[in-house]
């Protein structure tokens, strides 16, 4: 192939199948070129609020009008039934200690539940990436985009004016010409090796590895516990979460019948379980949690096990000379907060920002993007460190918990209000009061997990939730379940640079049901 196209995209899972997209409705000619082809398997499968969001936002401004459907789970199951997914009405963590005998387990440590949604309409799902990666993959070429599958890329040629990506498809010779490459090829891809980039230390997260797989018949937990009166939902109909010592345990429902499983552990216990070995490393970890053993009972797995020997990821350089990484390509931390979808689609509104200039995106503008991305990787790394220093701490692990709760909630609403100036960085890393406060917190409980512990460190965690509390955090009787209620919401109207009115009308966009939208409604 010797066409010269505006824009080569090196992956066609959804980011970028998406820019790709994006980057054909702002009129740029664009080849979208495959290593593998679709449909296949992919991890990484749980959205958020403000991660469906920011694709809303991107479709309706770009005009993808298939897009915004899969963005609630109501309107995936009337307009999108043929591709998989799963119920997502938020978090669900459950804290278990390993026993060495194997004995009767009884109801977890300590549960949390914290609600997203307070309907199955407007929750958010799990993707099935085998059906959704292929559905905007298709939407692509839809839109004009010229794709190429089953391409083995061995060679990038920046020599101006022209990058040349030369490679093979099914022993055959060809080459892709274009002004400008992004990268989608995910963490360790194609220009990470190409150009043979160090990676670089993210800062109080350890190198925890990673075993998963996808199943069948993976019991319900609420059949095996049934759920006390007054729970905000099924802990299944969420991301389910079995934290233990050292790690912790994904389970994610589809609803055709697959679900997907896996756990994040520390390098300690990885070697100690034998992480590498795959189904017999699954087994002895679910040997040392007989309650979540027995939800696993009759589950088979439907592919082989992944082994990842080091998850956390970051490239020391994200943007070059007519290249750039999408986010997911530039760094990778740990699904454990299910941020990985919300940092891709920052990256793309960033690049797409750029995309609808005139010309290329120039060496200052990347340093920005660079900068950006950059920062917000490391903004997830301290949250996320912070969490793995207190796998074993239910209490503590708990209220770090809200601070990301409060700030992923604050910036949903403040863009959904119109005003994400209020909302600086991913998880308000720029916030001039919670950004600073936040960051103070979790390196000390990362390195200092000692002091997580006091009562001193807890108020210090609601003093510095208070300034963007939109969900009531730490309102009395609030230590186990948060459901939705929009009393807080209401009371922070000018912390939001809003009126009770403007809150009301985001609600009913937002398809709250009428009930909940009054003042001090509670679920």
């Amino acid at each position: 192939m010797t066409d010269c196209h505006d824009i080569a995209v090196i992956g066609s899972a959804f980011g970028g199948s998406l820019i790709a997209m994006i980057a054909r409705r702002l009129g740029r000619s664009v080849v979208l070129i495959e290593r593998g082809h679709h449909p296949r398997f992919a991890i990484g499968e749980s959205t958020t609020p403000l991660s469906n969001l920011l694709l809303e936002s991107l479709s309706v401004r770009h005009q993808l009008p298939r897009l915004p459907a899969l963005c609630k789970w109501g309107s995936w199951q009337r307009e999108h039934r043929e591709l998989a997914a799963g119920l997502k009405r938020g978090f669900t963590f459950l804290h278990h200690q390993f026993d060495e005998e194997g004995g009767a387990e009884p109801r977890p440590l300590r549960e949390l539940l914290v609600a997203a949604s307070p309907t199955d309409a407007i929750a958010d799902t799990h993707w099935y990436r085998p059906d959704v990666d292929h559905f905007f993959q298709r939407e692509a070429v839809a839109t004009g985009v010229e794709y190429h599958d089953n391409v083995e890329l061995g060679s990038v040629d920046f020599s101006p004016p022209t990058v040349r990506l030369s490679g093979t498809r099914q022993g055959e010779p060809l080459s892709f010409e274009a002004r400008f490459v992004i990268d989608a090829s995910g963490p360790r891809g194609f220009l990470h090796k190409q150009f043979g980039f160090q990676e670089a230390e993210i800062p109080g997260v350890a190198p925890s590895q990673a075993l998963f797989s996808h199943f069948t018949g993976v019991r319900r937990w609420d059949e095996l516990t049934p759920s006390e009166p007054g729970i905000p939902f099924a802990p299944d109909d969420a991301a389910l979460h079995h934290v233990f010592p050292g790690g912790w345990m994904w389970v994610l429902r589809f609803n055709n019948g697959i679900t997907s499983a896996g756990v994040s552990v520390l390098p300690d216990l990885a070697t100690e379980l034998r992480l590498s070995d795959g189904k017999p490393a699954w087994d002895r970890i679910l040997q040392r949690l007989p309650a979540v053993a027995r939800q696993f009972k009759e589950a088979r797995a439907i592919r082989e096990f992944t082994h990842l020997p080091r998850m956390p990821f970051h490239s020391q350089i994200i943007p070059g000379d007519r290249w750039a990484l999408l986010p997911s390509a530039a760094g990778f931390v740990d699904p454990l907060l299910s941020t990985g979808f919300t940092l891709t689609l920052l990256g793309i509104e960033r690049l797409a920002t750029l995309l609808a200039k005139p010309g290329f995106p120039g060496r200052e503008e990347l340093a920005v993007f660079a900068l950006e991305t950059d920062r917000d990787l490391l903004a997830a790394g301290r949250m996320i460190g912070a969490l793995q220093s207190h796998y074993g701490r239910p209490e503590e692990f708990s209220h770090l918990l809200m601070l990301y709760f409060a700030a992923a909630s604050f910036s949903e609403t403040a863009r959904r209000l119109g005003r994400p100036h209020l909302a600086p960085g991913f998880l308000l890393r720029g916030h001039p009061e919670f950004g600073p406060a936040s960051a103070s917190l979790l390196h000390e409980a990362t390195q200092f997990p000692e002091v997580a512990v006091t009562a001193a460190f807890l108020k210090r965690i609601q003093e510095a939730v208070e300034p963007v509390d939109v969900g009531g955090w730490f309102n009395a009787g609030r230590t186990r379940w948060h459901p939705v209620e929009t009393g807080p919401l209401f009371q922070a109207a000018r912390r939001l640079e809003s009126t009770e009115d403007e809150i009301d009308e985001l609600l009913a966009r937002a398809g709250f049901p009428e009930a909940l939208r009054k003042r001090g409604s509670g679920p």
